[in-house]
């Protein structure tokens, strides 16, 4: 799973103990008996993230908003309204000087299109760094919760920061097994640049 998804990691301290989808992760939790001293992480931020582990599966997963094994009923869908909501389009504010205006409206589909087309040519063009930015930043927030006193923590965060896999490999060597697996797992994409 990469960091990309919505899996989620547990750790009962230096071990983890589960790995997956949040359902998956809180039904073994609870399954396990492990609801008390676990501390759970979002795989794709980093993120220390909170279960609610009391009650019957049922309302564990309930206040989790994570759907039952059996698939809701169908329900009539909600009356359409203007605009095109089948691609998901969010009317939200830009404030732009005068002469970014002019220049949008000058620009073939408007302001709209042209500022879409901008953004998508923007992300395709930084993907990559974008990505390896948002892995060196996740690594770094578990390292600092699990790992920060552990010897070598700093000079890992700089080799992570400066995309230096050889170092941050040599740094985090003598952690902790479970912990030194999912950190490099985190970091993965912090050095594809």
């Amino acid at each position: 799973m990469d960091a990309e998804t919505d899996g989620f990691t547990a750790f009962d301290g230096e071990r983890c103990v589960a790995q997956g989808a949040k359902r998956d992760v809180a039904l073994k939790l609870k399954r396990d008996g492990r609801t008390e001293n676990v501390l759970i992480f979002d795989d794709a931020t980093g993120r220390q993230v909170d279960f609610d582990l009391t009650g019957s599966e049922a309302e564990m997963l309930a206040r989790l908003d994570v759907p039952a094994a059996t698939p809701p009923a169908r329900t009539a869908s909600p009356a359409r309204g203007p605009g095109r909501p089948k691609i998901g389009v969010v009317a939200r504010e830009v404030t732009l000087l005068p002469r970014h205006w002019d220049w949008l409206a000058g620009q073939p589909g408007g302001a709209s299109a042209t500022l879409r087309k901008l953004v998508d040519a923007a992300r395709a063009a930084n993907g990559g760094r974008d990505r390896a930015r948002k892995a060196a930043a996740a690594a770094d927030r578990f390292m600092l919760a699990m790992l920060g006193d552990k010897p070598g923590y700093e000079e890992a965060a700089r080799a992570l920061y400066a995309g230096d896999g050889a170092a941050f490999g040599k740094r985090i060597a003598e952690w902790p097994g479970d912990l030194r697996a999912y950190v490099q797992r985190l970091a993965e994409p912090a050095f594809a640049r």
